[in-house]
C-alpha cells in the first residue's frame, strides 16, 4: 500500500492498532445503520446520525494512523479533520433544524 504522502514527520499514534481498527469498524456500522434509516424512509435520521458519524470520523482520523484509515485518510490530518466535522456539523444541523412533517 503507498504511503501518505502528507503523513511524513508526523509521529505515529499513541492508541493500539487494535483500537484503531475497532474505531474504524464502528465507523463503518454507523454508516450501514445510517443507510438502514435511508431506505427504509426516515431521512432526518439518516442525515442526522450521517453527519454524527462524520463528527465522530473527524475524531477518528485525528488519533488513527493513515495507514489504519485506509481510504478514509485522503489528505493531512488536520484537513481531513476540518472537513469532515464541518460537513458533519452542517448536515447534523440541517437534520435538527428541519421540522417533521408529522404532528
Amino acid at each position: 500500500m503507498l504511503a501518505n504522502p502528507h503523513d511524513v514527520g508526523l509521529a505515529p499514534s499513541k492508541l493500539p492498532q487494535k483500537v484503531q481498527k475497532a474505531g474504524v469498524v464502528l465507523f463503518v456500522v454507523v454508516i450501514v445503520v445510517a443507510a438502514v434509516f435511508a431506505l427504509t424512509e426516515h431521512w432526518r435520521r439518516a442525515t442526522f446520525t450521517l453527519g454524527m458519524s462524520l463528527i465522530y470520523l473527524a475524531g477518528l482520523r485525528l488519533l488513527c494512523d493513515s495507514h489504519i484509515m485506509g481510504i478514509l485518510a485522503v489528505r493531512s490530518r488536520r484537513f481531513d479533520a476540518f472537513y469532515t466535522a464541518a460537513l458533519g456539523i452542517g448536515m447534523a444541523f440541517l437534520a435538527a433544524s428541519v421540522d417533521s412533517l408529522g404532528s
